[in-house]
């Protein structure tokens, strides 16, 4: 079923066009990747899901028009605040919908063992790695149980050991759960360790080129069969971004039945 579908979205800034037309649908549990160079438009699509900014085209969810409640918005930096404990930043995204902090921390206080914070409640975000800061951040988000999970560029700012090991962990957790997900990315790699499918766009004004399925069975693994089929299917990627065709019968992870 699908959850979310854009039919010919398009937004220029005065005479500046940087959506020139996007049509893409996210099913159900999909983990979805939208991949494109640093300033195609990426961002600007987001702001348009939550409702930041106004554009044309056709936005719905679950086959109505679409409204901006129905996401939880993952930002680039973690957005922390420092002079709120780690539990009282997890659970700020339920205290703007009203919740009372109380009742707010007896729903996040369970997760934080699964989200490997277990022991740092009560710590400072100052006192946190990069890393546990941004499972914190995914913590805050996912527990506002919103219909689906917009991340942008979640790990960008991590070092390259941290954000290898942060793209694992999400992969696992969102595995148990199946999370309605849109993530929006530069990284190949990162696109390809975690989607389902894989919306490739063009430099602005931003084009879908490709549609990538990857059919590489999860748990994601380096295993040698899974790590040669990821590297086939990132240099097939690559070979799109830097405007190396290959003829379409040569494509053989193109998903063709939508």
């Amino acid at each position: 079923m699908k959850r979310l579908e854009l039919r010919d979205l398009r937004k220029s800034f005065g005479a500046l066009e940087v959506l020139a037309g996007i049509s893409l649908h996210v099913a159900a549990g999909e983990f979805v990747s939208i991949l494109g160079p640093s300033g195609a438009g990426k961002s600007t699509l987001f702001q348009l899901l939550t409702g930041a900014i106004r554009g044309e085209g056709e936005m719905r969810f679950d086959g109505a028009p679409l409204d901006g409640a129905r996401f939880a918005f993952m930002p680039q930096r973690d957005a922390l605040m420092p002079w709120r404990r780690i539990i009282d930043n997890a659970t700020l995204g339920l205290e703007v919908q009203g919740m009372k902090r109380s009742e707010a921390r007896e729903r996040v206080a369970p997760l934080f063992a699964e989200f490997g914070l277990a022991g740092f409640e009560r710590a400072w975000p100052a006192e946190l790695s990069g890393g546990m800061r941004q499972r914190a951040a995914l913590l805050r988000t996912v527990v506002q149980q919103r219909d689906m999970l917009l991340l942008d560029e979640p790990f960008g700012a991590l070092d390259a050991l941290t954000r290898a090991a942060m793209q694992r962990w999400l992969e696992t957790i969102w595995r148990s759960h199946r999370w309605t997900a849109l993530l929006i990315t530069h990284d190949v790699r990162e696109a390809v360790l975690l989607s389902d499918r894989i919306y490739v766009l063009s430099e602005r004004p931003a084009r879908i080129v490709r549609e990538v399925a990857v059919p590489l069975p999860r748990p994601r693994t380096e295993s040698a069969e899974p790590a040669r089929e990821a590297a086939a299917i990132e240099a097939d990627i690559l070979d799109t971004l830097l405007g190396r065709p290959v003829p379409i019968n040569e494509h053989p992870m193109e998903n063709r039945n939508d």
